[in-house]
């Protein structure tokens, strides 16, 4: 999945910024949230040498699962400078997800920070399988 490919509507949320993202499945869901939490910080096409990184995550549930997920890959860009530019989910369950992930490194003459993300929060979080499709609901602390 490309980053500018991510789909995602706001949601209004008083101090935060909350998000909903939908998916044809849970694979899906999962790669579109990390695509729209990248294009909620960043802004630019990344160039440059990417690097492959296999990331894995567990969780209690699906819910916890996306908090911790997405909360890997916001360290990954505030505590190593690595913009996400793909992402590939090898396999997911209810309490495990596996992954690769290619990344480029922060440059500030390609990249502007639209938003600083301190946190993915548990605050209304929500992961649900409504009529076929996947649901997620995920508020970011600004």
């Amino acid at each position: 999945m490309d980053l500018h490919s991510a789909a995602f509507t706001f949601l209004d949320h008083t101090a935060d910024l909350g998000i909903m993202v939908t998916g044809l499945d849970l694979r899906d869901l999962f790669e579109k949230a990390a695509h729209s939490m990248m294009q909620i910080m960043i802004e630019g096409r990344p160039a440059g040498k990417t690097s492959s990184l296999q990331l894995s995550v567990s969780g209690e549930d699906y819910a916890d699962l996306m908090v911790r997920w997405l909360g890997e890959i916001l360290y990954l860009f505030q505590g190593e400078s690595k913009v996400v530019t793909c992402v590939e989910i090898s396999s997911i369950t209810q309490s495990r997800i596996n992954s690769i992930l290619q990344t480029v490194p922060f440059n500030p003459k390609q990249h502007e920070v639209l938003a600083e993300i301190k946190a993915v929060t548990y605050h209304r979080i929500e992961v649900v399988c409504e009529n076929g499709r996947w649901k997620a609901t995920i508020i970011f602390d600004l």
